[in-house]
């Protein structure tokens, strides 16, 4: 099996809330903006490319705390994304600095809502990706989603 490279972004504030995304087309389903790594990039060089384009805040707006990964899942049967049968994910959790203006990538989402963690339903995120958000939730938070 060939795994894409892809990197996840959990911005947390004050509080404890963390920053979820409304994908575009697809109501009700919450995730947290992620994208593919170029081969020519690191993970944190395409962290920051990803966040900009996604939700337009720059690295000077947050703080990365920690990191885990990576993380695997594979498509749903018969889907390939650049001739890979599923993405390896390695997710940073910062801190916001200040308070970020969130402007959406129109294309990726349609709306962000901040919540705390244990507020998060795994039914949000398509079954071929809630293993993956389960472990991130007990990783980062010690949360376990049901």
């Amino acid at each position: 099996m060939k795994f894409r490279r892809n990197v996840a972004f959990i911005l947390t504030r004050a509080g404890g809330e963390i920053l979820v995304c409304e994908r575009s087309g697809y109501k009700n389903s919450w995730q947290f903006p992620q994208g593919g790594a170029r081969d020519s990039e690191s993970d944190l060089e395409a962290l920051r490319r990803e966040v900009v384009e996604e939700i337009s805040i720059g690295p000077s707006q947050y703080r990365i705390v920690t990191e885990h990964g990576p993380y695997r899942y594979i498509f749903r049967s018969g889907f390939r994304k650049e001739g890979c049968d599923g993405q390896e994910q390695r997710y940073f959790l910062a801190e916001s600095v200040g308070t970020p203006e969130i402007i959406v990538d129109e294309k990726e989402f349609s709306a962000f809502r901040w919540i705390l963690p244990e507020a998060f339903r795994i039914e949000w995120v398509p079954p071929i990706k809630r293993d993956v958000y389960r472990q991130v939730f007990q990783d980062f938070f010690n949360v376990r989603l049901r």
